[in-house]
Parts: C-alpha cells; sequence; structure tokens
C-alpha cells in the first residue's frame, strides 16, 4: 500500500513538472512572438514614405488691403448759373468746349411785357470744360437754376464711400492701385488725399477721396473705378503660402524640410500675422531659408519621411498691384 501511494506522489510531480515545462514554454513563444510582430510594425512604419509638394520660405514685402468702388470726378466742377431770371436768348458754348474765367457762354432776355431789356452775358465762374450744357434758346431760367457745367477736366479725383466698420483702417496718403474697365490689365495709382471727418447719418458710411499720381488723358470724369486700397504694409518679412499652415487642437505649426538629408520632416511651431490672398506671415518660427511642406501634409508626424516630388515657385519678394 506503502509503495503504490510513494508510486502515485511520483507520478503526479513529473506530470505537474511536465505542464510547467509546457506553460512556460508556452508564454515564453507568445511574447516572442508579441516582440516579432512590434519590431515588424515598427519597421514597416519606418519604410512609409509621404509624397509631398514643399516651397521655400520667402522675406519681402506683404501688403494688407481692402477692396472699394469709386467714382471719378473733377476737383473743380462748377454749376453756371445767371444773375437774372429771363429767356435764354443764345447760348454760345457746347459740351466739350473750353472756356476761360469770365468768358460769355449765354445770353438772356430779362424783358417783361411792357418792358424790354438788353440782353445779360452769364458768364464761365472758372476756366476749365463745358461738361453739361442745361438750356436750349427759348428756355427760361432764374438765378437758382443752373444752365451747365464748367469742370477742371485736368485735376480728376476719386470719390468713394467707406463703411463704418472699415473706418479705423483709413489713414491719409495711403496708397490705392485702380482699375477701369474700359483699360483691362492696366494699374493706375492713386492716393487719399481728404477723408471726411463725419459719417452719413443714413449710410453709415465715410466719405474718401483720392487723387491720381500721375495724370492720364485716357481717364474721363464719370468712370467707375475698382479700387484696391493699400492699408497695411508689413516690409522684410517671413513669408509663405498660407495652405503650408496646419491648425490642429489648438497648435500652429508648419512640417519644415530637415536641410541634410532632406528626406524627412521636422514639426515646427509658428506665430502667424496677418494672411493676405492666400499669403501668411510668419512672425516667429521659421527664417526665409527654411524649406516647408505645402502639399500632403495631412498624415504626416514629427520625423516621419518624405519624397519631395515637386517645389512651388517661392512668394515674390516684392507685392504685386495686380
Amino acid at each position: 500500500m506503502k509503495s503504490n501511494n510513494v508510486r502515485l506522489n511520483g507520478f503526479l510531480a513529473a506530470l505537474a513538472l511536465i505542464t510547467l515545462l509546457v506553460s512556460t514554454s508556452c508564454n515564453k513563444a507568445e511574447k516572442d512572438e508579441k516582440k516579432v510582430a512590434a519590431l515588424a510594425a515598427k519597421a514597416e512604419a519606418e519604410k512609409v514614405v509621404y509624397a509631398v509638394t514643399t516651397v521655400s520660405a520667402t522675406r519681402g514685402e506683404l501688403n494688407d488691403y481692402l477692396e472699394f468702388g469709386g467714382d471719378v470726378a473733377a476737383k473743380s466742377n462748377l454749376d453756371i448759373v445767371p444773375d437774372t431770371a429771363g429767356k435764354i436768348a443764345q447760348v454760345l458754348v457746347s459740351v466739350g468746349e473750353t472756356v476761360k474765367k469770365d468768358q460769355v457762354v449765354a445770353y438772356i432776355d430779362p424783358s417783361r411785357p411792357g418792358m424790354n431789356y438788353e440782353n445779360s452775358p452769364v458768364k464761365a465762374p472758372i476756366a476749365g470744360t463745358i461738361t453739361a450744357v442745361n438750356v436750349v434758346a427759348g428756355s427760361m431760367v432764374s438765378q437758382q437754376i443752373s444752365i451747365g457745367k464748367v469742370s477742371k477736366m485736368e485735376t480728376l479725383e476719386i470719390t468713394m464711400h467707406v463703411p463704418e466698420r472699415f473706418i479705423s483702417k483709413i489713414a491719409d496718403g495711403q496708397q490705392a492701385y485702380l482699375r477701369f474697365d474700359a483699360y483691362p490689365g492696366e494699374v493706375f495709382l492713386a492716393r487719399i488725399t481728404e477723408i471726411s471727418p463725419v459719417l452719413d447719418p443714413v449710410s453709415r458710411t465715410m466719405g474718401v477721396k483720392l487723387s491720381f499720381i500721375d495724370k492720364d488723358p485716357r481717364i474721363k470724369s464719370g468712370m467707375f473705378a475698382r479700387v484696391k486700397l493699400i492699408t497695411d504694409t508689413r516690409s522684410q518679412t517671413v513669408k509663405i503660402p498660407d495652405p503650408a499652415i496646419i491648425r490642429r487642437f489648438g497648435d500652429v505649426f508648419v512640417f519644415v524640410i530637415e536641410p541634410v538629408e532632406k528626406k524627412t520632416v521636422r514639426r515646427q511651431l509658428v506665430t502667424v500675422g496677418i494672411s493676405v490672398d492666400e499669403k501668411a506671415e510668419i512672425l516667429f518660427g521659421l527664417s526665409a531659408t527654411d524649406e516647408v511642406v505645402v502639399r500632403g501634409q495631412t498624415l504626416l508626424e514629427d520625423g516621419a519621411n518624405v519624397n519631395i516630388v515637386s517645389k512651388m515657385q517661392p512668394l515674390p519678394e516684392k507685392e504685386s498691384a495686380r
């Protein structure tokens, strides 16, 4: 009986030892398998290469602007008003004719029934060009009726009305680029010379006048101008295309190409200034020699491998009027 118990205990001990060995072997194999899988995944991740398009940051000028519509008018544009009431006896001028100051432009017959008087002359108040004639011979006029207009066409200006929300950005002397439908593709320069001290209480707009920097005989009074008013100019600032900037979880950053091997990227936090026409000013974080990813950066992370498939032309140093 005692011998049988000894043999049974020995069998159980051997079985336990075998079970332990098998369990240890399985656990080791499982750990080795996980380690191999992790190494394989890491190796696979390291093999991923992202195709990107890059652009070089540049240092130059960046202009912020506002766009308005304006009307061309003569600076001096006066009504021709008679000194007496009566009937127009004769009109001596026509539209487009040049006159001198105090030149007679019409005669008025002030006669009344039973009373005949000599014709009274109507004189031009200033020298200039006749831009309107409102009467014909036989018309009845009074001292409150304008018979025409005379303008100094050599001194034209642009008048525009700025909405209240923009008046804080308007200042005397600001430069503007003008375009006219009559001359597509051409740009004319002007500058603010007059700003109204009050706003129109009905339209809530402020009157602003601009003068041409260079005279051009092709510009006529009454033309409509498309005004691009430069409100802020940043000189010698670092700028890049706005699509290169990523905003994620409160961070603003770009991916910079590592300059040595050109095969990996660095996540670089930046501080952005003004943004104009998909061009962004970088206040801090970039230099003018950095090359940044502008396309293909959606899946990138810090240290990712990249393949530069194309390079965009860098932004010009000098802003264009167009």
